[in-house]
């Protein structure tokens, strides 16, 4: 690899240098995850019981403390719970990947500086990590709907399809919050706010047939919304994938990718530089 050559912005240039690197990508997903639970008594067993917790938390406070039902669903407490639950893990997908991105380039000056090191493959790292947490919590939410409802309906195989433009969007968003965390620093605290908005603005902890008609506009702008309402419609409902909204969302979370991969690569030279 020439370090003087200018990046190529292709997106078969990124499938090609995540071909050529995918064994690097694997070993720093394990190391990402691995260090996150360095130290702690149980370890690993964090991350299993991390969501269990959270799940146990939620279901008390939203179904027994405020006594929240869930609209189109049963009186039961434990189906409010993993309906609520199918919504976060979606969400902790995005969010994981989107908070720690402005600090991707910056945290490791390391890999700019002192080697020639495939920079463009830290937000698919950070992705990586992020899509083990949620098959943890996906596993945990698996287990207690097979104990108190049985046999997931057979949609729910069509999860990771559901889940793919997310993906596409998150590394797109993560690609140019990873360069611009290098020129601004600032970037880190406004996505953190825009973070905290996003979570309220998408239908996480409600439904959106549960609000007025002026404010589901407001709220089908999310970029959220419309995965998090098919995903736990292929988990919990057993409603088949609306084809012709998910490909246009992945159309559109594609365009997303490309254009955050383009502006990374086109930036990426100013790095060494400011860092």
């Amino acid at each position: 690899m020439n370090p003087h050559a200018v990046p190529s912005i292709t997106p078969l240039n990124l499938l090609a240098s995540l071909r050529q690197h995918r064994r690097l990508i694997v070993s720093l997903i394990k190391r990402e995850v691995l260090v996150r639970y360095q130290g702690s008594l149980l370890g690993l067993l964090w991350s299993f019981f991390n969501p269990v917790l959270m799940l146990a938390v939620y279901t008390f406070v939203f179904s027994v403390v405020f006594k929240a039902r869930w609209a189109g669903g049963s009186e039961s407490k434990t189906e409010f719970a993993l309906v609520l639950f199918a919504g976060l893990m979606v969400f902790g997908l995005f969010s994981e990947c989107v908070s720690r991105a402005p600090g991707l380039v910056v945290s490791n000056v390391n890999y700019v500086k002192k080697v020639i090191f495939p920079l463009e493959i830290l937000p698919v790292v950070a992705m990586g990590a992020a899509c083990f947490h949620l098959m943890v919590s996906f596993s945990v939410w698996l287990i207690f709907y097979s104990i108190f409802f049985g046999v997931p309906p057979a949609t729910i195989f069509m999860l990771p399809l559901v889940l793919l433009p997310l993906v596409l969007l998150s590394l797109g968003v993560s690609w140019l919050l990873a360069s611009l965390g290098v020129f601004i620093r600032d970037i880190h605290q406004v996505v953190g706010v825009a973070v905290s908005v996003l979570t309220f603005l998408s239908p996480v902890f409600y439904p959106i047939a549960a609000l007025p008609d002026g404010f589901r506009a407001v709220v089908q702008v999310s970029p959220l919304t419309q995965v998090i309402e098919q995903s736990r419609d292929a988990m919990i409902w057993g409603k088949p994938l609306d084809w012709q909204s998910w490909l246009a969302y992945f159309l559109l979370s594609g365009v997303v990718a490309w254009l955050g991969f383009a502006w990374f690569q086109k930036t990426r030279k100013g790095f060494a530089d400011v860092l």
